[in-house]
C-alpha cells in the first residue's frame, strides 16, 4: 500500500484519496508525499498558462468522494479521507469540541468570533465571510491567519469551490473557497466518532498508517507533520 500512483484525470486523485486517506496536494517536508510529484506535467500548473485542471478538480473530488479540504498539514492543503478525518480532528482538537476549548481558555476570542460566525453560516464562501466579519481593508486583520489555525486545529474545512459567473453565466477564475465545521459537513457520522477514542490513541492510529503508506519516511518526519 505504499504511496504511488499517477495523477492523470480526476478520477486518479479520487482513488488516491479513498486508498491512501491523507493526500497532500503540494510537495511537502516528507518526499514524494504530495499530488504535486505524482502529476503528470499536462495536469499540473506550468508558468505562462492559466490551464491547471488539477486546480479545477478540487471541488469536484471533495464533492463526489465526500473527502475533507484544507490547510492540514504545515499550513498547506491536503485531501483527507471521510474514513480517516475523526481521527485526524480528534488529535489535532486534542480530544475538545470548540465551546470546552473555548471554556479552559485555550483559544483566542478572535478564534472564537470567526468560528461562531462561520458556523452560524456555514457553508459559506469565503468572501461573504469576511464581509459579515468586516475583515478586509478598514476592517478587522488576520482573517487568512485565524482560519488557517482553525483548519490546523480541525475544527473548519473547505467543503467546495464556488466560481464567480459571467454575464453568460460561465464560470472563470480559480473558484473561491466554501467553508464548512466538520460537524455539518460530515454529520452524525462523524459527530458520533470523532471523541471515540483519546487524542494520542487517535494519533498512534494515524502515525502508524502513515508509516505503512510512506516506508521511507522516518518517524521523526511524521510526527512533525502531525504537529
Amino acid at each position: 500500500m505504499a504511496f504511488e500512483f499517477t495523477v492523470r484525470t480526476k478520477e486518479d486523485l479520487i482513488r488516491a484519496v479513498e486508498r491512501y486517506g491523507f493526500v497532500p496536494l503540494f510537495a511537502n517536508s516528507v518526499p514524494g508525499f504530495s499530488v504535486e510529484e505524482h502529476a503528470v506535467p499536462e495536469v499540473w500548473y506550468s508558468a505562462g498558462s492559466d490551464d491547471w485542471p488539477v486546480w479545477d478538480w478540487k471541488g469536484p473530488v471533495i464533492r463526489e468522494c465526500g473527502c475533507a479540504y484544507g490547510k492540514f498539514f504545515e499550513n498547506r492543503a491536503v485531501f483527507i479521507s471521510r474514513e480517516w478525518f475523526p481521527d485526524f480532528a480528534n488529535l489535532r482538537r486534542d480530544g475538545y469540541d470548540f465551546d470546552a476549548r473555548w471554556d479552559d481558555g485555550l483559544t483566542s476570542y478572535r478564534d472564537k468570533d470567526l468560528y461562531e460566525l462561520l458556523a452560524a453560516n456555514a457553508p459559506v464562501v469565503s468572501t461573504v465571510l469576511k464581509e459579515r466579519g468586516n475583515y478586509g481593508k478598514g476592517g478587522r486583520k488576520g482573517f487568512e491567519t485565524l482560519i488557517t489555525r482553525l483548519q490546523a486545529q480541525g475544527y473548519v474545512l473547505i467543503s467546495d469551490f464556488v466560481y464567480p459567473k459571467n454575464k453568460k453565466g460561465e464560470p472563470y477564475g480559480w473558484g473561491l473557497a466554501q467553508y464548512s465545521t466538520p460537524e455539518l459537513f460530515f454529520g452524525p457520522s462523524f459527530r458520533e466518532t470523532v471523541y471515540d477514542k483519546t487524542p494520542e490513541e487517535s494519533r498512534a492510529r494515524i502515525l502508524q498508517h502513515l508509516q505503512k503508506i510512506l516506508p521511507g519516511a522516518d518517524e521523526a518526519q511524521l510526527r512533525r507533520i502531525l504537529k
